[in-house]
């Protein structure tokens, strides 16, 4: 059983940057792949970045390569999602999540999810 808590999402200015973190309970961090997901209103929920269990690997959506970045520190069983260059279109709830997978870009291939954190960008 793995239990994910975000934080770090919040009102900020189009242009702008923010960092989420997600804190991980229990000893096997390091066996999961980490996704983050993120749900505009009315929108699906959908595939933001990955990174296996080592960090060795990451993977993003098309759209966000290049202003996202994933990484993990396992010694916190923390991963984060650095945002830079922020628009109105990335406003949503963003949902870390837990793959006992090699990994994968979809929702359902998740095991584990956190609450969310919302992520607002004003223009």
């Amino acid at each position: 059983q793995v239990q994910l808590v975000e934080s770090g999402g919040g009102l900020v200015q189009a242009g702008g940057s923010l960092r989420l973190s997600c804190a991980a309970s229990g000893r096997t961090f390091v066996l999961y792949t980490m996704g983050w997901f993120r749900q505009g209103p009315g929108k699906e929920r959908e595939f933001v970045a990955g990174i296996t269990g080592s960090g060795s690997v990451t993977y993003y959506a098309d759209s966000l390569k290049g202003r996202f970045t994933i990484s993990r520190d396992n010694a916190k069983n923390t991963v984060y999602l650095q945002m830079d260059s922020l628009n109105p279109e990335d406003t949503a709830v963003y949902y870390c999540a837990a793959d006992s997978g090699s990994g994968s870009r979809w929702v359902r291939d998740y095991d584990y999810w956190g609450q969310g954190t919302q992520v607002t960008v004003s223009s």
